[in-house]
């Protein structure tokens, strides 16, 4: 049976390479595409989405644009992350101006619609800011009962933070939304506990490099993201987070344990921290399922080997 997965994204770059890994796993049909502002406005995440799916010819899959702010706080993005506009210059220079535009319906009305088709056959992957799917659950409570499962890419549970010392970029953007699902969504959480430790070595870029428009294209961005903000290169290589929430739903790399976990929402300098309890102080029962560890290797290989079914064949 294939599974069926809707994916909620901010694209810049990390958001890219988990569209192409999904796109490229024949036992993943991607019913669609929701937008949320969070790396750069909701404009360029709809518009880098939309390039992103005529660059690779998936004109045919539905993108509906979603929350272009948080719930209470103002907008944070992440240009100087990924780049001008939510992508760098070599990367917007190989993609289209979209021909096609998102459908008339909000992300929040489409990712229920696609609920209550598909039912437990869907898996929600939030590697965003999470306003969207909160807003769904607001509609319809029943949502998380309704689809198989709920990724969230977001928290630093037993690390720090890249926005703060306490907080993940995506659940700092709107603690509030974060809250809401983990909560009420039993999410699975995968954070940066697991997502900066797998980062992809340098020499991953040898492995695209060369091989089509679309190799060229992800090894730019793995290039890119190897990239400190002074343009230095990095010792380890490139953290592409959103691609390893991908390669825990497409393959078996984390580690999971169910968890009692709370986002801090009171705007202090802690706010959109996640609080982990770990020991089990506040006695109350497990809300989430929250990764771990990583098998770094495996992880890797899932989230090259996803990408490279995309690519033409190397000669031999």
């Amino acid at each position: 049976m294939t599974n069926k997965l809707l994916l909620d994204v901010d694209p810049g770059i990390d958001d890219a390479l988990a569209i192409l890994m999904a796109l490229g796993n024949a036992d993943v049909e991607v019913v669609g595409l929701t937008t949320v502002m969070g790396n750069t406005t909701i404009e360029n995440t709809t518009n880098n989405a939309l390039a992103l799916l005529e660059f690779v010819d998936r004109t045919d899959i539905p993108v509906a644009e979603g929350a272009g702010r948080p719930f209470a706080d103002e907008l944070v993005m992440a240009e100087y992350v990924h780049g001008p506009g939510g992508v760098p210059e070599t990367v917007r220079e190989a993609l289209p101006d979209p021909s096609t535009e998102p459908i008339d319906q909000h992300a929040a009305d489409f990712i229920l619609e696609q609920a209550e088709e598909h039912g437990d056959d869907l898996t929600i992957a939030a590697v965003g800011p999470q306003t969207n799917v909160a807003l769904a659950m607001a509609k319809d409570p029943t949502l998380p009962d309704t689809v198989a499962d709920i990724y969230q890419m977001g928290g630093a549970l037993k690390t720090t933070g890249n926005v703060t010392p306490q907080a993940s970029f995506n659940f700092y953007v709107d603690a509030a939304a974060a809250a809401r699902v983990v909560q009420d969504g039993w999410p699975t959480v995968v954070g940066l506990d697991v997502t900066e430790p797998a980062y992809l070595p340098l020499e991953a870029q040898e492995r695209f490099r060369g091989r089509g428009s679309l190799g060229d294209v992800i090894a730019d961005i793995l290039e890119y993201k190897a990239q400190g903000p002074d343009g230095t290169v990095a010792e380890g290589g490139s953290i592409t987070s959103d691609a390893v929430v991908l390669a825990g739903f497409l393959g078996d790399p984390l580690t999971y344990e169910d968890a009692y976990v709370e986002i801090d929402t009171t705007g202090g300098p802690s706010n959109g921290a996640t609080v982990y309890d770990e020991h089990g102080v506040y006695e109350k029962q497990p809300n989430c399922t929250v990764a771990l560890d990583v098998h770094i290797e495996h992880c890797r290989e899932v989230v090259m080997s996803n990408l490279e079914k995309l690519l033409p064949e190397e000669d031999a």
